[in-house]
């Protein structure tokens, strides 16, 4: 903080957790990425190389080599994942990771049809040497889930190996835990919280009005997930009561107006 303020919400620290952010780099230059990490890096717990951008992305290298030095969890998207499997490619795979020196794994099938033992032994296989995040849910309106489903293939998952599941919506925030116009289903949400420790799901929530019902619902160290690189420190103000949408939320009863 750059300075002090009373009856702020207590809220986690580096290295979190829980309470995190996990942002979304579609394509950021080498600059965009600094001035982020400049600006809200004490904020970024995860950076998410989005989809299949690192293949063609410009300074790929640079960039990677930037965010591990800065210590913020780095990972190729999970459909990056998903193009070597379908291809038969898993060693492929694991030579891009290794030649990158990355820590970190996303296992999902959201755009491929997959056996779900067969998902879950790749958690349990790439858990041995990486902190793996899985992903429930699909990108393809197609594939629907049952809400048991999701909440067995949660449980499974982080049974696995996974330190979270991710609970897919898209970069676009309008699938998976969210109907089309982007509202949350909310009782499919609360059936896999009363399954499964909401520290360890990470929600997609690229939208302000998905952040805000998370932090509404959970608290400020909910952990959430494609989060737009210009919206990380717009999220903390809702997180912390700094914004208008949260206001009230953590004063005393005594500063609240009626």
């Amino acid at each position: 903080m750059n300075f002090e303020i009373s009856n702020l919400p207590e809220r986690t620290v580096k290295p979190r957790s829980y309470g995190v952010n996990m942002i979304m780099d579609k394509g950021l230059s080498i600059r965009e990425a600094e001035n982020m990490i400049q600006a809200a890096g004490h904020l970024i717990d995860f950076v998410k190389l989005g989809f299949g951008t690192s293949l063609i992305t410009g300074g790929l290298d640079e960039k990677i080599k930037f965010y591990q030095k800065e210590g913020i969890r780095l990972y190729f998207g999970g459909t990056l994942f998903e193009a070597f499997v379908i291809r038969k490619d898993i060693d492929g795979y694991k030579r891009v990771l290794d030649k990158y020196k990355m820590d970190t794994v996303e296992i999902s099938d959201g755009s491929m049809d997959m056996d779900h033992d067969l998902k879950c032994s790749y958690i349990n296989e790439f858990s041995k040497n990486f902190t793996v995040l899985s992903e429930v849910g699909s990108k393809r309106v197609d594939v629907i889930l049952s809400d048991e489903q999701w909440v067995q293939e949660m449980i499974t998952e982080h049974q696995a190996g996974s330190s979270f599941v991710i609970a897919e919506a898209r970069e676009t925030g309008n699938i998976g835990i969210y109907d089309k116009t982007g509202a949350a289903k909310n009782s499919l949400i609360h059936l896999i919280t009363k399954n499964s420790d909401v520290n360890k799901i990470l929600w997609e929530a690229p939208q302000k009005n998905q952040q805000l019902y998370f932090i509404n619902e959970f608290g400020p160290n909910v952990n959430l997930g494609n989060i737009a690189p210009v919206d990380v420190i717009p999220l903390e103000t809702i997180r912390i009561g700094l914004r208008g949408d949260t206001f009230f939320n953590f004063l005393p009863d005594n500063l609240k107006q009626s």
